[in-house]
């Protein structure tokens, strides 16, 4: 151990001589006392942090490109049909009693002649779902409506295999689809359908929209954070001419380009992002319409909300392993494939945080003594190319979306990184199993039916447990905690407000995860009183 390490866990010296040494030494004046333990705490360091600013600065990248291709917005078909094509609405379902029968009656209200509609209940439920799935489907069924129920004794290939199967099936040219807690709106099939009169049209996603937006703090935090993706990501890319992805529902695709692309795979979590990038491969335009909106609904729990993003960043590293190097090969653009690399790489980040997160209180004592000028030269930047591109990029998206009123998004920035630092651990672990090819079953996102109106959640089932993880959480929220008592007693204030973030996100994840299966468990054993009662 260096000497200046261990001097600095001995005694801080007083804020005045602190202050006066910091701003009178010369850039980078401690770097001549620094040892072999110092070097190999700190080159780890900021190489993970330059990595991660590379990340950042593709955020103002995207920005940029999501301005200068503004004016190239889709609004409208270019072209009619004269005659309309055949299409199918596929409704893959797993275990969706809360929100089955909210999901067929929107679907039901779609506009389009009869003759030429077709419905697929496409159902694996393994629970009540599927008598009362069924039961409705049979109802309007008998009501004149093309709606027909498919039920699979197995989940074989998940949703990928759902919707492959239901394909063997389809009459349509064109294929819509829907999560059973999406509500799509009654023009949808014509306000998108008009665009497959260009034969090169392979998909066009529409964008999501939340009945549940206001629920609560974190629903709001998840609509930022998907608004980003759908303003600004989506715009930019499709507007620019890039590679970006069907989002898995909410859109349409044509039938033929999902069988020239080779057909929903299930060899990765996100079958959306992979038929997507094989399909491009293949020459088929993808169409953004950002000006049609679908509602759906957000997860309302923590918990629920972290299994969702674990599984898309697992599968979307899944799709990396297995796509990027025939992007690489592909006769495209340079630009494209770098955008491509960006776009399906990201979640590498959460690795990354897990190894600068272990780093961070050895570098604060290592550079303890190193002066104020090094903060400015390497720290200021990394943090513009880091933090800053994060918030800019959020607020951004909202200015675009409610240029009325916007500007809450501002107070809600401190939220979305602690949400986003809340993420760190299961996404780590994601991330890993998508890298060293560990094969998970498809975890569903529980739907509870919910508006912007609150509901008893610990009546409700499918609530999923969460095991070790918010233990893990709250201990890494604690050495977090630690190290804003070491930032205190050494004077290093500036670093307050950023390790308050991660105290925050952690203890946010763990307590409110523990706290929420800890009312599941009392209302469990409240009704088994009851049962019990009721019997003797």
């Amino acid at each position: 151990m260096s000497s200046n390490l261990a001097l600095a866990f001995v005694a801080a010296p007083s804020a005045a001589h602190r202050f006066t040494t910091l701003f009178a030494a010369t850039p980078f004046a401690g770097i001549h006392q620094l040892g072999w333990f110092d070097w190999a705490m700190l080159i780890p360091y900021f190489t993970v942090l330059v990595i991660l600013s590379i990340y950042g600065i593709h955020r103002y990248e995207v920005i940029r490109t999501y301005f200068k291709h503004r004016k190239k917005a889709v609004t409208g078909p270019p072209q009619h049909f004269d005659v309309l094509p055949p299409v199918t609405i596929q409704l893959p379902l797993y275990n969706e009693r809360y929100v089955v029968e909210r999901l067929i009656e929107e679907v039901l209200k779609i506009e389009y002649p009869k003759e030429l509609l077709q419905i697929q209940v496409l159902d694996d439920s393994t629970d009540d779902t599927a008598p009362f799935a069924e039961a409705l489907v049979e109802r309007y069924r008998n009501m004149g409506y093309p709606i027909e129920y498919h039920h699979r004794s197995n989940r074989h290939g998940f949703k990928a295999g759902a919707l492959q199967a239901g394909m063997q099936t389809a009459t349509g040219q064109l294929m819509a689809l829907f999560d059973a807690d999406f509500c799509p709106p009654s023009d949808f099939l014509m306000r998108t359908v008009h665009f497959f009169a260009d034969p090169t049209v392979g998909v066009v996603q529409t964008r999501w929209s939340y009945l549940n937006r206001d629920y609560n703090f974190l629903t709001e935090v998840e609509a930022m954070l998907l608004d980003g993706h759908f303003i600004l990501e989506h715009g930019a890319r499709s507007r620019a001419g890039y590679f970006f992805n069907f989002n898995g529902t909410a859109g349409i695709l044509r039938k033929q380009m999902i069988d020239d692309a080779g057909g929903w795979q299930h060899d990765t979590l996100t079958e959306d992002s992979d038929l997507s990038y094989r399909a491009q491969l293949k020459g088929w335009r993808f169409v953004y319409l950002p000006g049609l909106d679908c509602p759906s609904e957000l997860p309302v729990e923590m918990h629920g909300f972290q299994v969702q993003q674990s599984r898309w960043a697992k599968g979307l590293t899944q799709v990396a392993k297995k796509l990027l190097p025939a992007i690489l090969r592909a006769d495209v653009s340079k630009r494209i494939k770098a955008e491509a690399i960006l776009h399906l790489t990201p979640n590498i980040s959460y690795p990354l945080m897990i190894v600068i997160s272990a780093l961070m209180l050895p570098v604060m004592i290592v550079r303890f003594y190193m002066g104020v000028w090094q903060m400015v030269l390497i720290d200021l930047p990394l943090i513009a190319a880091s933090f800053w591109s994060i918030s800019l990029f959020y607020v951004v998206a909202q200015r675009e979306l409610y240029p009325k009123n916007w500007k809450r998004s501002i107070f809600m920035l401190p939220m979305l990184m602690a949400v986003g630092v809340a993420l760190t651990i299961i996404n780590t672990r994601a991330v890993l199993e998508a890298l060293f090819g560990i094969e998970t079953s498809f975890v569903r996102t529980p739907k509870f039916g919910v508006g912007d109106r609150q509901v008893n959640l610990e009546t409700k089932k499918y609530r999923r447990r969460s095991g070790w993880l918010p233990y893990a959480e709250l201990a890494v929220g604690t050495y977090f905690l630690g190290m804003i008592v070491f930032a205190i007693e050494t004077y290093n204030y500036l670093s307050i407000p950023f390790l308050l973030l991660f105290v925050m996100g952690y203890y946010w994840a763990g307590v409110s995860t523990l706290y929420q299966e800890h009312q599941g468990r009392m209302q469990w054993l409240k009704q088994r009183k009851l049962e019990l009662a009721r019997t003797a």
